[in-house]
């Protein structure tokens, strides 16, 4: 049925609803601005833009020059309206994308995220990896606590790290700690777990993770002194915190 054939306040009300949707707004996506339309805007039902923008309660705020305000990083959202307009997935900054797909609530764009290659690896494997190392964030933090505890006026920080896959490691790794007295009371353990990564694969998302929080790190294997019963790869590493 066309518009002509409705009732005339029926068509009147389908024109405003379609010059409503073709309507051309301004967005302020934390200080970058952005030009689209309405129907662009609520091509997703339910998410969080088409809430938004369909005149109900949930309304975006407007600056000073009467654009709508979305207080969230502008530098993303260009990916995100391109997809809107386009279904174009984002190859580029795709974790930062994923974040504010998820803000946003646009499923489509969620889903073909977590299939990428980037959001998959992090999401299924290294993040299950990680989900069966005990108390991973906490020794995380720990970390970064010893080495800002030893920052005072100097430049690195050392945190001496105890790597042990097996219940059979973490044995030999407490007779290897009672011979080093300088490090013993402050040696922070990770392990033991179940799954297939090994030592260097934990020892590269230790580093991945402090960076992650704006530390510079790099490690090394601990050197012993002589007469250590130990060799210095088996268990111990030595992770060092630049400052400046």
């Amino acid at each position: 049925m066309s518009i002509s054939s409705e009732p005339k306040s029926l068509r009147k009300q389908i024109v405003i609803n379609l010059q409503t949707q073709s309507q051309i707004v301004e967005l302020n996506v934390g200080g970058e601005i952005f030009t689209t339309t309405i129907s662009t805007l609520k091509k997703h039902p339910g998410s969080k833009l088409a809430e938004m923008f369909a005149g109900g309660q949930t309304k975006p705020q407007m600056d000073s020059e009467g654009r709508y305000f979305i207080d969230r990083p502008g530098t993303y959202f260009k990916y995100i309206l391109e997809y809107l307009r386009s279904n174009q997935v984002p190859m580029q900054c795709v974790q930062n994308v994923y974040k504010e797909a998820l803000f946003y609530d646009i499923e489509p764009l969620v889903k073909q995220l977590e299939d990428s290659p980037q959001i998959f690896g992090e999401l299924v494997a290294r993040k299950q990896f990680l989900a069966r190392v005990p108390s991973y964030n906490e020794n995380i933090e720990l970390m970064i606590r010893i080495a800002r505890a030893e920052a005072v006026a100097s430049r690195q920080s050392s945190v001496m790290v105890c790597v042990v896959k097996t219940e059979e490691d973490v044995v030999k790794c407490h007779d290897a700690l009672n011979g080093l007295d300088t490090y013993k009371k402050s040696v922070v353990k990770f392990g033991p777990w179940k799954a297939s990564p090994g030592i260097s694969d934990l020892l590269d998302c230790i580093k991945m993770d402090v960076e992650a929080k704006g530390y510079k790190i790099s490690f090394q294997s601990y050197v012993p002194e002589r007469g250590f019963r130990f060799k210095s790869s088996d268990y111990l590493y030595k992770f060092m915190f630049t400052w400046w």
